[in-house]
């Protein structure tokens, strides 16, 4: 998860007074949760929630949504967790605990004849059977929380694919990396925010998987392009360093590089979760592109997810 904040119009009035759309939060924060959920029941993260609560409350035109844009948040997140908390946490069918602080999350593993599932905290090393067998792929996620939510929502089962995160993933295990290897063909599926800790991730998963033959490591997004396709709502944060250039995909445009320099983010979270988990299970159940027919820019373009999340 990204540490930088939301900076966007306030939920309540100088001297603590409610203002009158801080009021409406708690019907608000009831219909994101529906929409959130839709369809099926899916579970998802208190984040998501919080993005599903701006969609509600800037629903939009639909001649607004086909535009591209990267809009603020219409609410302060300090506003929404206020609301949540005075609702409670509990009351909110479908929403999901918090992922404990200072844990890298949660992992999901298949039995070698794929009949059987485990889940787990920690690193997976209290589960072997993960290592005895080739893996064709894998998922990794920048984001904890997304990682649990993908896992509550059965997409490591359907996509016969294990879920790690980042803090999981590296060092990557020599056993991991072996497996990878042993399946031949294996893709390691990087879905990570659009940030600039977010875009240098899949490089950093490549470079610690080292040149292990015909193991593939694909960003899986976002990207700006998709945030401004996708109309999803972006934060500013601190300006980064003005290099921004070691590990970032050589295929970013240099508006997208711009955007970047302006402190701009956009989290996974904010992509409805239905659209979220279609996505990842079209992704991670799609055939491997071939390699060798492909020029080195459209192999960069296609590496660093751009011709995932527009049509998804």
């Amino acid at each position: 998860m990204t540490s930088q904040h939301h900076h966007s119009p306030g939920g309540a009035r100088p001297g603590g007074r409610p203002s009158p759309g801080a009021r409406l939060l708690g019907p608000a924060i009831a219909r994101a949760a529906v929409r959130a959920a839709a369809p099926g029941g899916l579970r998802f993260t208190e984040r998501q929630l919080y993005y599903a609560t701006c969609r509600v409350l800037s629903p939009g035109s639909a001649l607004l949504r086909r535009l591209p844009r990267t809009p603020a948040p219409p609410l302060r997140l300090t506003a929404f967790t206020r609301a949540l908390d005075v609702r409670g946490r509990h009351t909110v069918e479908g929403l999901l605990p918090p992922v404990p602080p200072g844990t890298g999350g949660v992992y999901a593993v298949h039995d070698g004849d794929g009949k059987g599932d485990r889940e787990g905290d920690g690193d997976g090393t209290n589960e072997p059977d993960v290592y005895a067998y080739g893996l064709p792929r894998l998922l990794v996620c920048q984001d904890p929380s997304i990682a649990r939510m993908l896992l509550a929502n059965h997409v490591h089962l359907e996509a016969a694919c294990p879920v790690l995160t980042a803090v999981d993933a590296l060092p990557l295990d020599p056993r991991l990396t072996a497996a990878l290897e042993r399946a031949g063909g294996a893709t390691v599926h990087v879905l990570h925010d659009a940030s600039p800790s977010g875009l240098a991730l899949p490089a950093r998963i490549r470079a610690a998987l080292g040149p292990v033959p015909g193991v593939r490591v694909s960003s899986m997004g976002l990207v700006p392009r998709h945030v401004a396709a996708l109309r999803l709502p972006s934060g500013r944060g601190p300006v980064p360093r003005p290099v921004l250039g070691t590990g970032l995909p050589p295929g970013l445009l240099p508006a997208e590089a711009r955007w970047l320099a302006r402190g701009r983010f956009a989290e996974v979270a904010a992509v409805p979760p239905a659209r979220l988990v279609r996505t990842v299970l079209r992704v991670t159940r799609g055939s491997r592109p071939p390699r060798a027919s492909l020029r080195s820019d459209l192999r960069g373009l296609r590496d660093t997810g751009f011709l995932t999340w527009p049509s998804a």
